[in-house]
């Protein structure tokens, strides 16, 4: 039993965060089904105490929207900002773990927000970017955090 609940924080300690709405704009009107519109959200870096992103992307609305058939652009936009005292992780950072994910088409296309560690300036590299089986998108963004003492 105690086994099972060590495993279940394991995993909740990898899983990339999840994200909540802050609010949404609509960007063009559809007669069936919802709007096309721009999603903004917020997560927490999972690993890194501190630090919180803003994540803005493109959401395809219509008929295909509402079944979650459509495939939305690879437009997106990522702000991460120090929000507390920052604290790494007693283990290194991987660069390029995966911070925050989320389907962007009903097969193969996802978008990503991982992380890296600029040792040399002592700060955090955010990218945003969307891939996709076949042909991934050279569409991206990033931001970045300077791990600085809190006030």
């Amino acid at each position: 039993m105690r086994s099972a609940a060590l495993l279940s924080l394991a995993l909740l300690a990898t899983t990339p965060a999840a994200a909540e709405v802050v609010g949404t704009v609509d960007t063009a009107f559809k007669l069936i089904g919802p709007d096309h519109k721009i999603v903004v959200e917020r997560f927490l870096d999972p690993k890194v105490q501190g630090v919180a992103c803003h994540l803005s992307r493109a959401v395809a609305g219509g008929i295909s929207g509402a079944l979650g058939l459509a495939e939305d652009t690879s437009d997106a936009s990522i702000a991460c900002r120090q929000v507390g005292p920052i604290t790494l992780p007693d283990k290194p950072l991987t660069d390029g773990d995966e911070v925050f994910g989320v389907r962007t088409s009903v097969l193969f296309k996802r978008m990503h927000v991982v992380r890296f560690h600029d040792k040399g300036v002592n700060t955090l590299v955010y990218l945003v970017y969307s891939d996709k089986l076949v042909e991934g998108s050279p569409k991206n963004a990033i931001s970045t955090v300077p791990i600085m003492p809190w006030r």
